[in-house]
């Protein structure tokens, strides 16, 4: 028999019974501990119903982190992994089923932008009121949010004061910016807008060197020479050019990207209002309060300007013969166009910035080429080739900045 046990064969040296002169065998000191490791191994496996693990597959084997749980500075991406919805359940599992869920969301976002730019354009087109159209267009959205709230579609947020506060700055900017994207596409080709605003990048890169003291790579500052050169290209040749389409699109590029420059000061931490502390959004519902907002500021506004002419006796008077068609077009615009930015918001709060990005480009190109398809625009061999200079130079900046971003954040560590 086998002197000692496992807790002093690390100590004192196993003798072999066969051996008369007391020295020890190394290779029957190895066999006599491996037999002793199997033997408790299988007295733990029959006492515990489970194996026994060595101790070394221990030590390297990573602890278990906790769920990520909201934090408290008001991140979006947070509080939506808190609770996560089917759709997150279904991101989170990976593989196949996370692919099919960013498909799903892409080919949405993608269809209702493309559906809203022809039914919009139409709508302009016989009810030349970007004004009103884009009025309509966030009462329906703030219809539809209150409406996915009741219905208990989505979990309607508690919001106070401090909140509306922190979100009212946003919902300025994106009013002003919707508002000039439809007063352009009234006045310009849907292909002509869409290329002018191909031109966000430059805007970003100005205002978050201007504004946030972000120097840029030189690399990206080279991604925005076709972007610019093409834009300009296409200008010089585009059939429906007028200064009022050119500069509204400009605009609506300087408004969004503002927007998303200084919601970087203004969202960072927003001050209490009478002891509240602004309640956490997900981007789901921090969209639906930037649309009700909209609708409740441009509403008046709309009023006081054009007055309500989206009535059929003011569309007859206008020399609309259709005024029911008109009505039901604009109420579809307002309902695809709440669609595809909710869409969008949904995609942001799963990709990475520049994942959006690279989407949004492929999507701009899919409304030029649906837009041509069915307005049937001319389009010169120089505004072709300007517009896919100017779309080329935005995937690349997309790229770059992907690239750069990386970098920085290993010279970081």
């Amino acid at each position: 028999m086998l002197q000692g046990n496992l807790g002093t064969l690390g100590s004192k040296p196993v003798v072999c019974p066969t051996l008369t002169c007391g020295h020890t065998s190394p290779s029957l000191l190895l066999r006599a501990r491996r037999g002793a490791l199997q033997h408790q191994a299988a007295h733990h496996a029959l006492v515990c119903k489970q194996p026994l693990v060595p101790m070394h597959t221990q030590q390297l084997a990573p602890p278990r982190l906790p769920p990520l749980a909201a934090s408290s500075n008001g991140d979006a991406n947070s509080a939506e992994q808190a609770k996560p919805s089917l759709l997150q359940a279904a991101m989170d599992k990976g593989g196949i089923t996370r692919t099919l869920a960013l498909g799903t969301l892409f080919a949405g976002w993608y269809l209702f932008n493309i559906q809203f730019n022809i039914y919009n354009k139409f709508v302009l087109k016989a009810f030349p009121q970007p004004l009103t159209c884009t009025t309509v267009q966030f009462v329906v959205g703030a219809g539809l949010s209150a409406l996915f709230w009741i219905t208990g579609i989505v979990k309607r947020p508690t919001v106070n004061k401090s909140t509306i506060i922190s979100v009212l700055p946003l919902a300025m900017v994106h009013t002003l910016g919707n508002l000039l994207t439809n007063v352009s596409l009234g006045a310009v080709a849907v292909s002509f807008t869409h290329t002018i605003k191909a031109m966000e990048p430059a805007f970003s890169v100005a205002l978050s060197a201007l504004f946030l003291g972000e120097q840029p790579h030189p690399l990206i500052l080279a991604t925005l020479l076709p972007i610019m050169g093409g834009v300009a290209m296409a200008s010089m040749s585009e059939v429906t050019f007028n200064w009022r389409g050119f500069l509204s699109a400009m605009g609506s590029n300087l408004t969004f990207q503002s927007r998303n420059v200084f919601s970087k000061k203004l969202m960072a931490k927003a001050p209490p209002v009478e002891g509240e502390e602004p309640v956490q959004l997900d981007n789901f519902n921090l969209f639906s309060i930037i649309t009700i907002l909209s609708a409740t500021l441009l509403l008046p506004v709309t009023l006081l300007i054009e007055g309500w002419r989206l009535t059929p006796a003011r569309m007859l008077d206008m020399g609309i013969t259709e005024p029911y068609g008109i009505i039901q077009g604009v109420i579809l615009s307002g309902v695809l166009f709440h669609l595809y930015q909710q869409v969008s918001y949904m995609i942001l709060q799963r990709v990475s910035p520049v994942t959006h990005s690279i989407g949004n480009c492929v999507k701009r190109v899919a409304v030029i080429v649906a837009s041509v398809l069915v307005f049937r625009n001319p389009m010169p061999l120089q505004n072709s080739i300007g517009t896919a200079i100017a779309l080329m130079g935005v995937f690349a900046y997309s790229q770059v900045k992907r690239t750069v971003g990386k970098a920085g954040k290993a010279k970081a560590q």
